[in-house]
């Protein structure tokens, strides 16, 4: 039985190794550790080749950048289900030996991958960790290149894999004579890169190459510059950046932190310290992100995620408090990617020290189109009437750029965005977008750009929804010279649902903001303007005023219509005629004629019998001035004329001869049920405020009480309302009147001099 036992057991254990051979399975955590054996192994770099460094100027590019695709390594060192998600994200590469190509196939089809997007690369691979042995992307210029290294493990099938794929996309190979790993490399393709102290300890140890030649090379075929070494805080075998630290942008770093007893809490603090005083290649120190583990053994490997397009596929651990946390400081800082955790609890499950980052590698969008700003503005800016933004476009696709979607997007103070296109500095690829914006305003914005092949880009990536920030320094304007002119000040409405309008002329020499526009009477509204508005020198801003309101008694009422600019409140009044069933022969419109000039003539008074409700037919009898020989008039029909209820009954009134200065004459429509009075007012402009003389003066203008009018040469002093009536006469060269019990508005004063001479002022009362 013994012997049974021990023959069974044999031919178990025999079974066993012949799956493991078949499988190839290696020991991972030898392979992933290197022995002492393993570190002084020479057969490193046997195959390597050196070459010149790229003639053109390289660019590496970044993780977070568009990517075409990603590689991986058959047999998997990632979740099946992980390889499903990655192929409806972009072209998954797989490398495989051709004797592994059906068994692949097999295991991706029966997870649910998306076939169309898988490409097997047939190559013999001697491990998993593609992110350490792949392939280093960049741009020559405009042109895709790869750069190898001398892969620091012992491993030649690994370490030929640059040359596997530099084949097989038909690239440049550039050989750059460092010993490196991918997984100790991260760079935020604008010149940066980020390594911890391991890649100048191996250079020197095992090629005597010293640190300025490793910064030197780095520079030459990567173009990174300045180079960040720090030490290795996790001080752990692998001494990997990737397993305490990556970038999440330009501007974003993300680092791990320990609790405070864990005794390499210091370091990851030092670190963290370097990076928040460092300037990132924006001018400005890193936004530095942390990312809690709790140490020890349990598993938490969340800087070890893959960035890929829009998406953070993130390699969560045993501690759900502690995955939840990392997601959310991973959303925190991406806004607008998806977050993805993913769980790998296969048998060569996720460590600390080799997780998802470790077993990917994205391929750079050969085509894609690359915004470069680098003059970013933040902080508080000199004031200056402009501000440019300059970036360069860059279209790997070789398409033309389209001109018209070259933009800087930017809001004020928190408003919504407005745009500006972007023209052509002169200098090759270069933009530029110039706004002006107002002292101490916060300023947001973002440069989007766009091609002809498609492609497109913001930066930063994260548009509006994490924008360049900067303020502009507070700044008071010069007050402009000039006036801001208003016309008419007066509005006449007659009639519910009737538009009026009045213009704002800027002729100051600089320009003037016009903050709002606030009628007092709830009963308007403003149509089409919307404020603040700049009204540049010599422009006309026409605002239109709407009235709505229920009808009431048969007089004027006047309101407030409210301008508030940059040079201080303006007043425009609205006066409102409301009106009742039966309430007569009415004046409809305005009750005041206004003759500027001759050629006015004629001008149109209208009248209508709103006799609605008792439909009482209106006989006009006479048309009869008020003692002056000023005008003549034109009815529409032959006197008597009947006005039939609901019917308008129309004048025109002709000026005879222009008076002298000005004047005040009405005229009268007689009926057989009531009388209409009209005012006529003749000068060279009504509008226009004639100025006094130094000797005689109209005080306080505005008031809303007693005014003065004080003069040497006054003889008699005459107050009008605009339609006409008569508020106040008296003589005398200082003439005290009591207005506080006058309507708000607009009044005419004739001075009245001693040599007949009348000049006429416009008075506001509030």
């Amino acid at each position: 039985m013994k012997k049974a036992l021990s023959i069974f057991t044999l031919l178990l254990l025999m079974a066993v190794t012949m799956q493991a051979q078949d499988n190839k399975k290696p020991d991972w955590m030898r392979w992933h550790y290197l022995s002492e054996e393993e570190m002084h192994d020479k057969s490193r770099g046997m195959t390597f080749v050196e070459t010149d460094p790229p003639t053109g100027t390289p660019r590496f590019v970044a993780e977070f950048e568009p990517m075409q695709g990603v590689m991986i390594r058959y047999p998997l060192g990632i979740p099946e289900s992980l390889v499903a998600q990655l192929s409806n994200n972009c072209m998954v590469y797989c490398i495989v030996s051709s004797g592994y190509q059906s068994q692949a196939q097999s295991t991706f089809q029966n997870a649910g991958v998306n076939m169309s997007n898988v490409t097997f690369v047939n190559a013999q691979s001697d491990s998993y960790w593609v992110r350490d042995y792949g392939p280093w992307y960049i741009f020559e210029d405009r042109n895709p290149a790869i750069v190898d290294n001398i892969y620091n493990r012992p491993r030649p099938n690994d370490d030929n894999m640059s040359q596997v794929f530099a084949n097989f996309w038909q690239i440049p190979m550039y050989g750059m004579r460092l010993e490196h790993t991918g997984g100790n490399m991260m760079e935020d393709g604008r010149g940066h890169g980020v390594s911890d102290d391991l890649v100048f300890q191996e250079n020197q140890q095992d090629y005597g190459i010293n640190e300025a030649t490793v910064r030197q090379r780095m520079n030459d075929y990567l173009g990174i510059n300045p180079y960040h070494v720090t030490i290795d805080p996790q001080g752990d075998y692998i001494a990997h950046v990737d397993c305490w630290g990556k970038y999440l942008a330009p501007d974003k770093i993300l680092i791990a932190q320990l609790p405070q007893s864990n005794p390499r809490y210091q370091y990851y603090e030092q670190v963290a310290e370097y990076f928040a005083t460092t300037n990132c290649c924006w001018g400005y120190p890193y936004h530095v992100y942390r990312v809690q583990e709790p140490g020890g053994y349990t598993l938490a490997p969340y800087t070890n995620s893959l960035i890929l397009n829009k998406t953070v596929y993130v390699p969560i651990g045993t501690n759900s408090t502690y995955n939840q946390q990392a997601l959310q400081v991973y959303q925190e800082a991406m806004p607008g990617y998806e977050i993805i955790g993913v769980a790998n609890n296969t048998y060569n499950g996720w460590e600390n020290t080799d997780a998802l980052h470790c077993r990917t590698r994205g391929v750079m969008d050969f085509h894609m189109l690359f915004v470069d700003h680098r003059d970013v503005l933040f902080g508080e800016q000199e004031w200056q009437d402009s501000i440019p933004v300059v970036s360069k476009f860059i279209a790997y696709s070789g398409q033309n750029l389209k001109q018209d979607s070259l933009l800087v997007y930017y809001s004020i103070d928190n408003g919504a965005y407005q745009v500006a296109h972007m023209t052509a500095t002169g200098n090759p690829d270069e933009y530029v977008g110039i706004k002006g914006y107002e002292g101490g305003s916060e300023i947001d914005y973002y440069v989007f750009g766009a091609d002809e092949s498609g492609h497109r880009y913001t930066q930063p990536v994260f548009a509006d929804l994490d924008p360049h920030h900067f303020t502009m320094e507070a700044h008071e304007p010069p007050m402009p010279q000039g006036e801001l002119v208003i016309t008419p000040d007066t509005l006449w409405f007659t009639q519910m649902g009737q538009d009026r309008q009045f213009n704002i002329i800027n002729e100051t020499n600089e320009a003037v903001t016009i903050i709002d526009v606030d009628p007092e009477a709830p009963s308007f509204n403003l149509w089409d303007n919307t404020f603040p508005y700049t009204l540049q020198p010599g422009e006309t801003l026409t605002v239109t005023i709407n009235f709505q309101s229920a009808p009431g008694k048969d007089t004027y009422i006047p309101y407030e219509i409210l301008v508030q600019t940059t040079l201080g409140d303006r007043i425009v009044m609205g006066m409102v005629l409301n009106t009742s069933l039966d309430s007569g022969f009415v004046i409809v419109g305005a009750p005041v004629l206004e003759f500027n000039d001759p050629d006015d003539s004629p001008q149109q008074a209208c009248m209508q019998n709103r006799f609605f409700g008792s439909q009482i037919p209106v006989k006009v009898l006479s048309v009869t001035e008020n003692g002056t020989d000023y005008l003549s008039f034109e009815p529409q029909g032959t006197l008597p004329y009947m006005v039939e209820p609901a019917d308008y009954f129309y004048l025109d009134v002709y000026v005879n001869a222009m008076v002298k200065g000005y004047a005040v004459t009405t005229f009268t429509v007689q009926t057989d049920q009531n009388d209409c009075t009209y005012s006529v007012a003749i000068n060279e402009d009504l509008l226009s405020v004639t100025e006094l003389t130094a000797e005689t003066k109209l005080y306080p203008n505005p008031t809303s009480g007693q005014f003065t009018v004080e003069g040497a040469n006054v003889a008699k002093v005459e107050v009008y309302n605009l339609v006409g009536q008569k508020m106040h006469e008296a003589e005398g060269q200082v003439v005290n009147i009591d207005a506080a019990e006058w309507h708000k508005g607009i009044y005419l004063v004739n001075i009245i001099e001693e040599n007949g001479a009348v000049v006429t002022k416009k008075l506001v009362v509030r």
